[in-house]
């Protein structure tokens, strides 16, 4: 009975591994049916270390890409009353949810667009500030997104990225770093850990 227990463990072992691996190597959103799984509390990857890190200020123009179920969304949106959040997210469901808790808190300068991060559907240096939160990483072209989320920010403006290990497709900081530069987004600032961590990172002004 234990060698098969062992077995057994070793099988699911196996297999847990070839799905991440596969997860990993095929970028792709989280689908809907397991939104409860980003809806969990966040280690390391705070609510209140995001707010620290991007530093939302009344009346800004801030944008979110992939809010997911809203987590990070409901409190940013607060924080810039009266100016406007927007959220983009590929999948409409997503929108709709997060939506729903935005009306539950009564808060109206929410503005969804379902969209792809590779194309962003605003016009150029249109916010101050953006963020993303374990969505880097499932976007297949990671170059094209940064560039993107560099056009629509104003010179000065910040983007804030954040990362957690357990998540396949994590996005090291390094290579956040690198690709962001290519862009002329500079690195700033960091909170967290290697494996668990928001990046601040700022476009060159001018």
């Amino acid at each position: 009975m234990h060698k098969r227990a062992v077995l057994l463990g070793a099988g699911a072992t196996a297999a847990t591994a070839s799905i991440a691996f596969w997860w990993r190597s095929h970028p792709s959103a989280c689908p809907y049916s397991l939104r409860w799984s980003i809806a969990v509390p966040h280690p390391v990857i705070t609510r209140s270390r995001l707010l620290q890190l991007l530093g939302p200020q009344a009346g800004e123009q801030i944008l979110e890409v992939g809010p997911g179920t809203g987590y990070y969304t409901l409190d940013v949106a607060a924080a810039i009353v009266p100016g406007k959040l927007a959220i983009l997210d590929l999948q409409r469901e997503m929108l709709d949810y997060t939506m729903r808790g935005a009306e539950r808190r009564g808060l109206l300068n929410v503005e969804p667009a379902q969209g792809d991060a590779r194309t962003l559907p605003y016009e150029d240096e249109s916010f101050d500030g953006a963020f993303l939160v374990t969505t880097l990483g499932e976007v297949p072209d990671q170059d094209a997104a940064l560039a993107e989320l560099a056009r629509v920010l104003k010179p000065g403006g910040r983007l804030v990225t954040g990362e957690i290990a357990v998540d396949p497709h994590f996005v090291t900081l390094r290579s956040i770093e690198a690709r962001g530069r290519a862009y002329g987004l500079h690195l700033e600032g960091r909170r967290g850990l290697p494996f668990a961590y928001f990046a601040r990172l700022v476009k060159n002004a001018g």
